[in-house]
């Protein structure tokens, strides 16, 4: 067997999604609408949506509950991509089946800006500023809309799971947390903050993992940071440490293809979407884009 093919079945081995990264989509959020696109189509100047979802077109929502989905501001693939989450700053929560988009949960979070799955069927909610926010917020998937415990964060905007070190990640205004779980098989469970690491600078906004690496990536108000999990020192992003306003970075596990949102100041969203790499800037006509997420086409 010669080096060639010794080096293909090493790279498919370490890149399980490479085979199927065209037919991969990103999750678009911003306004009501929720909706999945393909990078390829979208730079062709086309915007077909094979997939959208809407909180007033279901029926499993109370009303009240549904107008509560006006700006979406996270839409996180779990479960393989059968299943996601999502949140709007209006205070709508939601878990939904994917393609079906059947509602599985839902709650009513002050200023919801990010959602994360947590072991044992429950879930966490990043809620940001306001008389009931500045906190992260926990529930059990079983039951819709009862909160079972909350802790104070200010300015709550991202939180990530970290299954290798049993912890969760939580980004606020200014300083990076990590929690531990404390009585996680009981009906009274809740998270201890373990330590605080201060960002960068003011207005922590997206936080997310990079596949297959220590870090997390986190956007703050004037850059972009990678943040070793272990050492826990921040250094700069080495291809967005110069954008500001970030407010959302996806990366391809895989391909390593970054895409990212940067509001359209003095807005809060965008038209476009952006990328380090070419093509480095895809229109979104008629659209108000938040965050973007990588929806793999995880198909055998």
């Amino acid at each position: 067997m010669n080096r060639l093919i010794i080096s293909s079945l090493l790279l498919a081995l370490a890149f399980p999604f490479t085979r199927n990264a065209r037919a991969d989509s990103l999750l678009v959020c911003g306004f009501e609408e929720v909706f999945a696109v393909s990078p390829e189509t979208l730079a062709s100047g086309k915007l077909e949506k094979p997939w959208s979802w809407r909180a007033r077109d279901r029926n499993e929502l109370p009303k009240a509950v549904a107008r509560r989905f006006g700006t979406t501001d996270d839409c996180k693939p779990i479960h393989g991509g059968r299943q996601i989450l999502i949140t709007s700053s209006g205070g709508g929560c939601a878990l939904v089946d994917y393609p079906s988009g059947d509602v599985r949960w839902f709650a009513v979070v002050t200023n919801a800006h990010s959602i994360e799955l947590l072991p044992g069927n429950r879930v966490v909610v990043a809620s940001s500023t306001g008389e009931a926010g500045n906190r992260l917020v926990l529930f059990d998937l079983s039951q819709s809309e009862k909160p079972i415990w909350h802790t104070p964060l200010e300015s709550a905007h991202g939180v990530v799971w970290d299954e290798a070190r049993q912890s969760l990640w939580a980004l606020g205004l200014d300083e990076l947390r990590r929690y531990s779980l404390v009585d996680w098989g009981s009906n009274t469970p809740s998270l201890k903050l373990e330590r605080s690491h201060p960002l960068p600078d003011q207005d922590g906004h997206d936080l997310q993992p990079v596949p297959g690496a220590d870090d997390l990536v986190a956007t703050t108000s004037h850059t972009v940071s990678l943040f070793n999990r272990d050492s826990g020192e921040f250094r700069p992003h080495p291809a967005l440490k110069d954008r500001a306003h970030v407010k959302s970075v996806a990366i391809h596990p895989a391909t390593g293809k970054i895409y990212f949102t940067q509001g359209d100041a003095p807005d809060w969203w965008s038209t476009s979407i952006q990328s380090p790499t070419a093509p480095t800037r895809i229109l979104v006509k008629g659209e108000r884009v938040y965050k973007i997420r990588w929806l793999l086409d995880e198909k055998p």
